[in-house]
């Protein structure tokens, strides 16, 4: 094998196994069957962490008080994390169990939702606990497609979390278009495959003889993947509940958007650096198809990442293949490459509900992409917490 060809070889496989990967979970993206109606016993705690929240928490918890379960069986406590506004007192006001922490060295969601899944245990008078973040709004069914998984014998269940404000801006348009890649057709295949959708951090629900099993120990910029291959290696898959949602606002400005996306690739890039391996050996020791998944989930890197390896694969073909007809063939594994990501991204979008506006919008998606990577290598590594600006 010639220098060249070593060379597309190596350019070529990250993008072949990346473009396989996200193919074959477009092609298992059909609506999975919902559950049969649960016998609405099952106990909740919904907990909604929240710092400086106080222009949106009404909100939140006047959906959560909309939810459609007995109101004797289920609760909202709202975590009031270092709060230095009214969160806690506008909380109390729309019927929520008000939680004040104080704890400056210790900041972020992770330290919030640690100190209300304690708060829930010592209280003992619920089954599982819902996690809904500060800014979000829920389907009315949420609760009932929780308890219908827990009663079939799941212990940890995530909803699609979607865009509460998808037509804000393109940017939270396209938002709305990776979400429906992300999640949904990533987490109906894996519904499909048996294995684990994991947690994403808004709209997620774990039983209590899980967290005793598995306690949450989860503080880092991306708590909710972290907690969710903690379950998997602890031999547990997080089903998803695709008929339920937990509607979240995306920021719309570039500033906020840039720093927010610099935190989200750092946390996810130091899980591939940390979790890759012991997810391997986990799945190759216990035969495990749930760890082997989130092991090639945090392999196959983010969408930008895969479209620039395509791109520069199909660069250097063209240019190998105009000085040796062997450079040809690599212009077909690119071109095919590519199909496969196009079609990802597709199935995303008709997913996402934007409609015309957001096809539209996905001509922008090269211009976005190109900004998330000039954000990602111009950002400072950082381990502290920033809440996300509220717009």
């Amino acid at each position: 094998m010639t220098l060249l060809q070593l060379s597309l070889l190596v350019l070529a496989a990250p993008a072949v196994m990346s473009a396989a990967y996200l193919l074959w979970l477009t092609l298992l993206s059909g609506a999975p069957r919902p559950p049969r109606a649960s016998s609405r016993k099952v106990r909740f705690d919904v907990i909604v962490p929240a710092h400086d929240e106080a222009a949106g928490i009404a909100r939140t918890v006047g959906s959560l008080r909309r939810v459609d379960w007995p109101s004797d069986r289920y609760r909202i406590l709202v975590v009031a994390d270092n709060c230095s506004d009214a969160t806690a007192a506008i909380a109390r006001a729309a019927g929520a169990i008000a939680l004040e922490r104080h704890d400056e060295a210790h900041r972020g969601k992770g330290y919030a939702l640690d100190y209300g899944f304690a708060r829930s245990r010592a209280d003992g008078v619920s089954d599982a606990v819902v996690v809904v973040d500060a800014d979000a709004e829920v389907s009315p069914n949420l609760l009932e497609a929780f308890a219908a998984r827990i009663e079939t014998g799941a212990d940890a269940v995530q909803a699609h979390y979607g865009v509460r404000n998808p037509d804000a801006s393109w940017r939270t348009r396209l938002m709305a278009v990776a979400k429906g890649s992300f999640h949904i057709v990533r987490s109906r295949a894996r519904e499909r495959m048996k294995v684990s959708c994991g947690v994403r951090g808004n709209g997620w629900c774990v039983t209590h003889a899980l967290l005793q099993r598995v306690p949450y120990r989860a503080f880092s910029l991306t708590e909710d993947l972290e907690y969710g291959i903690e379950l998997a290696l602890a031999g547990t898959r997080v089903a998803y509940a695709d008929e339920a949602h937990a509607d979240a606002d995306m920021v719309s400005g570039e500033a906020t958007a840039r720093k927010q996306r610099a935190r989200w690739e750092q946390g996810r890039f130091e899980l591939v650096r940390s979790r890759t391996l012991p997810l391997l050996r986990a799945a190759l020791r216990g035969c495990s198809g749930v760890c082997l998944d989130l092991a090639l989930d945090l392999l196959v890197l983010p969408l930008s990442y895969v479209a620039l390896n395509i791109v520069l694969l199909a660069v250097a073909a063209a240019g190998a293949s105009a000085y040796s007809p062997a450079g040809r063939p690599w212009l077909l594994v690119a071109a095919g490459c590519g199909a496969a990501l196009v079609a990802y991204v597709l199935r995303g979008w008709q997913l996402s509900g934007t409609g015309l506006r957001g096809l539209a919008d996905l001509v922008r998606a090269p211009w976005f992409l190109v900004w998330k990577l000039v954000v990602v290598l111009r950002s400072r590594k950082s381990d502290r917490w920033v809440r996300t600006t509220r717009e």
